[in-house]
């Protein structure tokens, strides 16, 4: 069709050929109902690519057409929400659900909502005014990846809502059965690696650079969370999946209202046949607290909600062969016991190593070298080896016998203060030091990328490093590393000068990658913030540091022993010159906030969450998640949680909206 230069009537048709689109993709993704034939839907798809690239003034982000993908970003986005994404707590076991109801119960009278757990990924949609403009990877809960690119090819999310509305919706991304085996068959055809399993297919497919990869995967997505419901006047999480279902989201028709304790357990029961006969995977049950109230009542751990609890299905146990025990150093010299297996397929991925822990764990299952054992997943991720078939040994197992030398250096090994494991004392161990420079590089401490675990080992075992002190002279080889396979002058450059930028993170992170016994990344902080720089950190006495909130005797006794002992490598960092100073707002002191601990619950009037920890921190205050009796101040703004109560409870002092915008405001300014 052929408009000429009245682009008002191209638009109309185009407005009219999306609403097309749109419909026809709900009616046969979201719905499961075709309206129209695969030939029709072609030639509208073909009729409006021609009238975007004759007019391309009417392509949208969220045209119909970009659902074949063909965008290419060079990296993915952080993004950091404003409420986190939490997980739910698991449970494997009828008894801990049982456990969970009771609990729920001895505080208030529910009704539950239970769902399948969909095998997938996690995403959080975000419209404004009903158009999609950005789909966000779970992450860490707080900050999580930008995958609009992506999404847009999902035909089952839709690109505009039924209405209008500013909204954040969170549910799974996923790819069926039936999909999975149609790409592995492709890709064996092309003599590629098979995919392992529907999860880590889905998680790989939206992690694409180029949307056309994705598009051609196929995914599929469930709606089943709305973050805010308090701002559509929803009271209760059915009620959410209706209106989200309205809006022309993808709602699993599996949900379901149990008003009983032996009606949460049927669902499960039910659930459980239905399995594998499903087209998708789940992996358990979700059950939540239906009305929204409710749930604000119970409120939340640190990590978890209250209100909702996830079952997991037993996991699936495989027969192989134990053919050897091996063992391993870390980076604090801990020997651990690994059990070599012959390779198997446990819940889609091939298993060929599991941690024995140490000695006294083997001994516990009564393993021997050569023992068919059952093998399985502890919650669905990590490989264990669950016990040995006992009837099926045959006399020429071999007994097990714990090391009595370090497998790297040959060093004696010894048990530390009546502890069951075994370390190397050896400070010059190769793999002590491999997996010290690995820790010290990681995400957490310095934040070196492009110094992966095998980077490091290699650069190790060529002799270009044989310490943290070593990295920084890199710059000085570079044209001998460059000389091995695989250290191309870009890959090079960019290594030296994410080396070079490490030089200038806050205090808190050297501490944490300096691998201190105890001390994890916030306790390092708490350390750094306090005592502001290095000097001042090494100057303090046991005592000193035992009057820090939160450091006991064996952390304050562990960070001063490691500083006096290693004064000469803290100068030479001092000359290579890395940062000593914590980087973080230090305000001073302030008799209102410094040394307390606090809670937050509800909204303060012009001040965010993240906004008030930062100020307290600032002050060397210290913010908690959930109330104690060692709670100093809970904070209490509008439409707070369960933690108010709490608060009342425990007779702890409560700062009100005006209270603490009094306090905030009056503060000396930075």
């Amino acid at each position: 069709m052929n408009f000429g230069n009245n682009i008002e009537e191209a638009r109309k048709r185009a407005l009219e050929l999306t609403k097309i689109l749109n419909e026809a993709n709900y009616n046969y993704y979201v719905k499961d109902n075709p309206t129209i034939t695969d030939q029709e839907y072609d030639k509208y798809i073909r009729e409006l690519e021609g009238l975007e690239a004759l007019y391309p003034e009417l392509a949208s982000t969220n045209s119909p057409t970009k659902r074949v993908g063909g965008e290419v970003i060079d990296k993915f986005q952080k993004v950091v929400r404003d409420k986190p994404m939490l997980s739910i707590a698991d449970v494997f076991n009828e008894e801990e659900v049982s456990d969970f109801l009771k609990r729920v119960e001895s505080e208030v009278s529910p009704e539950y909502v239970c769902e399948y757990k969909i095998d997938g990924l996690g995403v959080s949609l975000i419209y404004e005014k009903g158009k999609l403009v950005r789909g966000v990877t779970r992450g860490d809960g707080l900050v999580g990846e930008d995958i609009t690119h992506n999404v847009r090819t999902i035909k089952a999310i839709p690109l505009e809502l039924t209405k209008p509305v500013d909204i954040e919706v969170r549910g799974e991304i996923f790819m069926h059965k039936t999909t999975l085996e149609k790409i592995n068959k492709k890709r064996e055809l092309e003599g590629k690696t098979k995919l392992q399993n529907v999860r880590n297919a889905a998680a790989g497919s939206v992690r694409q650079l180029d949307s056309k990869v994705t598009a051609e995967r196929e995914l599929d997505n469930f709606i089943y969370y709305l973050p805010n419901p308090d701002a559509f006047g929803i009271k209760s999480h059915l009620e959410a999946l209706q209106f989200m279902e309205s809006l022309g989201f993808k709602v699993n028709p599996a949900n379901k209202i149990v008003k009983t304790d032996e009606d949460v357990l049927k669902y499960i029961e039910e659930a459980t046949k239905k399995r594998k006969s499903l087209s998708y995977e789940i992996d358990g049950i979700v059950i939540k607290v239906n009305r929204v109230d409710l749930q604000e009542k119970l409120g939340y751990t640190a990590k978890y909600p209250k209100w909702a609890i996830a079952y997991k299905f037993p996991a699936e146990e495989v027969l192989t062969k134990l053919t050897d025990i091996i063992f391993t150093v870390g980076r604090t010299g801990r020997i651990t016991p690994n059990a070599v297996l012959e390779p198997v397929i446990v819940m889609g991925s091939t298993i060929r190593r599991a941690t024995l822990h140490n000695e006294d764990y083997v001994n516990m299952k009564g393993l021997k070298i050569g023992d068919i054992v059952s093998i399985r997943k502890a919650g669905d991720v990590i490989p264990e080896v669950v016990e040995p078939k006992l009837e099926r040994r045959n006399g020429t197992e071999k007994e097990f016998k714990m090391i009595t030398e370090c497998p790297m250096c040959h060093e004696k090994i010894e048990k530390r203060d009546n502890q069951v494991d075994y370390y190397c004392v050896n400070p010059n161990c190769p793999r002590r030091n491999i997996e010290s420079i690995i820790h010290f590089v990681s995400r957490d401490a310095m934040n070196i990328e492009g110094l992966g675990d095998e980077i490091v080992e290699e650069l190790y075992n060529l002799g270009f490093i044989k310490n943290i002190t070593d990295l920084y002279n890199l710059s000085d080889k570079k044209r001998e590393i460059m000389q091995f396979d695989g250290y191309g002058e870009k890959s090079v450059n960019k290594m030296l000068d994410n080396i070079e930028k490490s030089k200038n993170v806050s205090l808190e992170r050297l501490l944490f990658g300096l691998g201190i016994k105890e001390i994890g990344s916030k306790t390092a902080k708490l350390l750094a913030s306090t005592y502001e720089n290095m000097d001042n950190l090494m100057n303090a006495s046991t005592q000193d540091l035992e009057s820090v909130r939160d450091i006991g005797h064996i952390t304050a006794l562990s960070v001063y022993e490691y500083l006096q002992n290693n004064k000469e490598l803290i100068e030479k960092l001092k000359e290579i010159g890395i940062n000593m100073t914590y980087l973080g707002k230090t305000l001073g002191l302030n008799d209102l906030i410094t040394g307390k601990r606090f809670v937050i619950t509800g909204t303060i009037d012009g001040f965010s969450r993240k906004e008030i920890k930062e100020i307290i921190e600032s002050y060397k205050g210290v913010v908690s998640e959930s109330v104690s009796k060692n709670t100093d101040v809970v904070i209490v703004g509008s439409a707070p949680g369960s933690k108010y109560s709490d608060a009342l409870k425990l007779n702890i002092m409560i700062w009100d909206n005006d209270k603490t915008l009094s306090v905030l405001n009056n503060l000396p300014k930075a």
